[in-house]
């Protein structure tokens, strides 16, 4: 049901081509999903992510498990019909979520108690009941449920919770069924390159379909960021997935891109759209400037997406001045679509082996696409 074909590899770096392969259709990597994290892009529909270029998203477990709550959504079919999306899903499986959200919490060796951040509930969250979560809602990939320390805890915290982490995925593992979507082990360890590597080798004992690098991009510097990922990359199989988890700048992913990264997520074109700050070929763009007030040129003369292609930067500076609701849609197409064409000008730049060039020429002009 699920299966990673490596294409091609970059001569210069260690970007790679592939084709991820669910149930639901192919996904052709390095691959950027969008966040749906309570089953929906927010503003946008399933059908214009579509003709977009998207062939995979990623909800969360823990937003769905409290609102409308797992079972309902079984019952309705699982979240690709719940949503009306016919393509793969992505699972985050909430432990990120419950350390970070939730009023207050407790963790146990057998998972964690929280009081949920909408209503205050007390709720309990195991390994296996995250697992049977992303089965109710049909997820084609699934997140082994961990702890996702903070990057200013100290060693010996990061190591005693990753030995927790490592016990948990195992038990996801038991908890799977077999006719589940596949299994992503998390690899933790903070900004310590040592334990970022027992967390992958004592993962890889386990044995999952994937692997993603969790726990970055929470406040360490860009540096440290880097030589973590460049130092995870080479102990995760060579055949196998490697998804970074929550980091996604077009700089962050083609410097991760160039370390061997498969997959992508981020809310940064969604909720940068809803800031009005845009993504273009020319560098970033703030819609609500007044250098915008009468300037009847798209967003992006170079670029064929909906809103591009319809309305000028006054009327969509108007717009977000004037609060309509209209403006997040408008923006958040343009955003998405340009995040499509970006890992789509990667993934042909690999197929030419021509990646190296284009990312310097990226990084040399300043975020200038040519």
């Amino acid at each position: 049901m699920f299966n990673f074909h490596i294409i091609s590899n970059d001569n210069d770096t260690n970007a790679r081509l592939g084709k991820i392969y669910t149930t639901r259709g192919s996904v052709d990597t390095p691959a950027f999903m969008p966040v749906a994290t309570q089953g929906t892009v927010k503003s946008i529909t399933p059908e214009e992510l579509e003709s977009i270029g998207y062939d995979m998203i990623i909800a969360n477990a823990y937003h769905l498990y409290l609102r409308p709550g797992h079972k309902e959504v079984q019952e309705l079919g699982g979240l690709h019909k719940f949503m009306n999306w016919n393509h793969s899903i992505a699972t985050d499986s909430g432990g990120y979520q419950v350390l970070s959200l939730s009023k207050k919490r407790k963790i146990t060796e057998e998972g964690v108690k929280f009081q949920s951040h909408i209503d205050g509930t007390e709720h309990f969250l195991t390994p296996k009941k995250s697992i049977e979560i992303q089965q109710a809602l049909g997820s084609d990939i699934m997140m082994c449920f961990d702890e996702c320390p903070m990057y200013t805890d100290d060693y010996d915290y990061i190591k005693q919770s990753l030995s927790l982490t490592t016990r948990w995925a195992k038990q996801c593992k038991e908890a799977k069924s077999d006719n589940s979507g596949a299994l992503f082990g998390i690899i933790q360890g903070g900004i310590f390159k040592d334990l970022r590597r027992r967390s992958a080798l004592d993962l890889i004992s386990i044995g999952f379909d994937g692997y993603a690098i969790g726990g970055l991009g929470i406040g360490e510097n860009t540096q440290d960021t880097y030589e973590i990922i460049q130092s995870t990359v080479p102990t995760i199989p060579m055949k196998q997935v490697r998804y970074l988890m929550g980091i996604g700048t077009p700089i962050d992913i083609l410097n991760s891109v160039s370390m061997g990264i498969d997959l992508f997520d981020c809310v940064i074109p969604t909720r940068n759209a809803r800031n009005g700050t845009l993504f273009t070929n020319n560098g970033k763009m703030v819609i609500k400037n007044a250098q915008f007030t009468s300037d009847t040129k798209p967003i992006d003369e170079n670029c064929d997406c909906y809103t591009c292609k319809n309305y000028s930067r006054a009327y969509l500076r108007h717009l977000y001045n004037t609060k309509e609701i209209l403006v997040i849609r408008l923006l958040t197409m343009h955003n998405l679509y340009f995040f499509s064409s970006f890992m789509k000008r990667i993934r042909n730049s690999i197929d030419r082996n021509c990646f190296g060039s284009f990312k310097k020429g990226f990084e040399n002009s300043g975020g200038i696409i040519t």
